[in-house]
């Protein structure tokens, strides 16, 4: 199949797409690079720089599937700039989608967010509850999830409401918790955790890759899907991280208020099943770290950068 990627340079995207010129298929990385580009060339893969707002610079010809990852990511970037936050995350989405539907694309996967619900006190945060968006990110992940599935009598739409990745791309992210726990304790041997309490749902890279794979080879899967397999507290993973990088934990207040936990027996229902975890992810860190792989470069961390290169 001929694939168009896009956000294809970013955390995710780095790793989903050796994964799919793995099974042969043709993409087309699209990104504008505030991040730099970590692919490496391929014979099959296209990197195109390029703004996904501006519909015009979006070539869909013989696309036969898009995986839309192209976001502004995370709660804190995505207040930065609210206006910058909805042309990308919502306008473009909407852009997209309909020139995908005019030019016969077959299937769109959408990569919201699990942050979607808000604040939740269930049990069990099933894909049927009503959604609570806190922030601009968590608003435009809702609409832009609306706007997809309105495509739905075009297109096969698939929709993944992720939890909180974690583990090593090449274009690494140090500001989500797994990864940056673990870097604190690696470089100072000691942690820093805002409140502790807070529950959210995680998921290694290697899995929600796997996930977007899985998605595309098997478009009969249609509707929205929570990914999260491990709900952990803030201080449960700071004691994983400071058993496997010997660090110590320094608690302080926080105010954020975000606490969810998800259920994804759904996803499961489809025949997907995770490989990794939590620990493996840090772990993982570990080594690569210890090894000089992992570094923490100013790019790997999306609000310090876009402040500085962006708005």
């Amino acid at each position: 199949m001929k694939l168009f990627v896009t956000g294809a340079c970013g955390y995710k995207g780095t790793v989903l797409v050796p994964k799919l010129l793995e099974h042969g298929h043709e993409v087309v990385a699209f990104d504008i690079q505030w991040f730099g580009n970590h692919l490496l060339a391929h014979p099959k893969l296209t990197v195109v720089k390029g703004d996904i707002r501006n519909i015009d610079e979006v070539d869909l010809e013989g696309v036969d599937a898009i995986i839309h990852l192209s976001s502004v990511a995370n709660d804190p970037c995505g207040d930065l700039d609210p206006k910058l936050t909805w042309e990308i995350s919502c306008l473009a989405t909407m852009q997209l989608a309909d020139r995908a539907k005019r030019v016969g694309v077959k299937q769109f996967i959408y990569a919201s967010s699990g942050s979607v619900y808000g604040i939740s006190d269930a049990l069990q945060v099933t894909e049927e509850l009503e959604l609570f968006p806190l922030s601009e990110y968590n608003k435009t992940k809702m609409c832009g999830e609306r706007i997809v599935l309105s495509y739905a009598e075009d297109m096969a739409v698939q929709i993944v409401r992720p939890a909180t990745v974690c583990g090593y791309s090449p274009r690494m992210r140090l500001d989500v918790s797994v990864n940056m726990l673990t870097m604190q304790a690696l470089e100072a041997r000691r942690i820093t955790v805002f409140g502790g309490a807070q529950t959210r749902p995680n998921i290694h890279i290697d899995d929600i890759t796997d996930l977007y794979v899985f998605l595309l080879h098997n478009p009969q899967h249609t509707g929205v899907y929570n990914a999260g397999f491990e709900n952990l507290s803030i201080r449960e993973i700071a004691d994983m991280v400071c058993e496997i990088a010997d660090a110590e934990i320094v608690v302080t207040p926080s105010n954020d208020p975000r606490s969810y936990r998800v259920n994804s027996d759904k996803l499961l229902s489809t025949g997907f099943r995770p490989k990794k975890t939590v620990r493996d992810a840090i772990e993982e860190l570990s080594g690569l770290y210890a090894q000089g792989v992992l570094k923490n470069d100013p790019t790997f961390h999306n609000l310090t950068w876009m402040q500085q290169e962006v708005v």
